[in-house]
């Protein structure tokens, strides 16, 4: 009996490590973007899926935003459609966006809230477009001085929490897909997915913003260490967006407008890490790194 006890006690001493994370995040909104590596790796959705599921049943409200970008680049390969790119962003020609449109909500929603769905009658699907919940109009990114018509790229004019409020009300994991609607020419438009995810954080008042990458975090001194910045406020955040590698760069445009749009912490965690959500949300340690508001206690770590 007595070595039972003892084993089990370090499960014990991770749930009591948790506690307090878990009474400060009680009842409160997480928004996850979802991507890179955890989106294609059959182990780590299964994780990420787990980890969505335990907030939920812990008292949190978590909302997944997904994108898709190597399985709409398979798509367009298969339909003969050429994937370029401009500024950063693809080029989406009215053919290209049927295909979007058809991978983002028909293929990797439909497989993530499955995945979901296995532990329960939790999540549900939606996209930009349902009930207006995005709103964009047609972005022309500037290059070289010149403004660049790069088809239907969105650009987020407006968002209506309306209907991600009422599932989160009823108990249920909204599911977005990064798609939106234009009101000036009735377009359907594709989103970066890290800005759906900050806007829609921001715009639910939402304690968290995660958004899940390939690499550990924002390096210090990239590519001459790997150290990681564990934390920064928005304005240093700011300071470093200029020397950012171009991937990184909506990333962490969207937790800088998250944190400065009333969202109290957003982070960019290692999605290759299987439970890094759960990592992030629930230790002391933390994984990835973490921007705050400017005027937030203690600083840069």
């Amino acid at each position: 009996m007595s070595t039972r006890k003892h084993t089990a006690l370090p499960k014990a001493q991770t749930l009591i490590e948790a506690l307090p994370w878990l009474t400060r995040h009680h009842g409160r909104t997480v928004v996850i973007k979802f991507g890179g590596n955890a989106m294609v790796d059959e182990e780590l959705k299964a994780a990420f899926a787990q980890d969505v599921v335990f907030l939920r049943h812990a008292g949190l409200k978590p909302v997944v935003v997904h994108g898709g970008g190597p399985q709409i680049s398979a798509q367009l390969d298969k339909h003969g459609l050429v994937s370029e790119f401009k500024a950063g962003l693809r080029v989406t020609t009215p053919e290209a966006m049927d295909v979007v449109r058809m991978v983002l909500a028909g293929q990797v929603q439909r497989e993530l809230v499955g995945l979901l769905n296995q532990h329960g009658p939790l999540a549900v699907g939606l996209t930009g477009e349902d009930a207006h919940t995005i709103t964009a109009t047609r972005h022309r990114p500037t290059i070289d001085g010149e403004l660049v018509d790069i088809g239907r790229v969105g650009e987020i004019t407006e968002i209506d929490t309306g209907a991600i409020r009422a599932l989160l009300d009823d108990g249920r994991i909204p599911v977005v897909s990064s798609i939106a609607r234009s009101a000036d020419d009735g377009h359907v438009y594709n989103v970066n997915a890290d800005t759906a995810a900050a806007a829609l954080a921001a715009a639910l008042g939402a304690e968290t913003l995660m958004v899940l990458t390939d690499v550990e975090g924002l390096y210090e001194d990239w590519p001459h260490s790997d150290e990681v910045i564990s934390r920064l406020t928005a304005t240093e955040l700011e300071k470093l967006l200029p020397e950012l590698a171009s991937g990184m760069v909506p990333k962490m445009q969207g937790c800088l407008h998250a944190v400065r749009n009333g969202v109290n912490t957003a982070r960019v965690i290692d999605g290759r890490v299987q439970h890094s959500i759960l990592l992030e949300i629930f230790t002391d340690e933390g994984i990835g790194t973490m921007v705050v508001p400017d005027g937030t206690e203690g600083g840069p770590a």
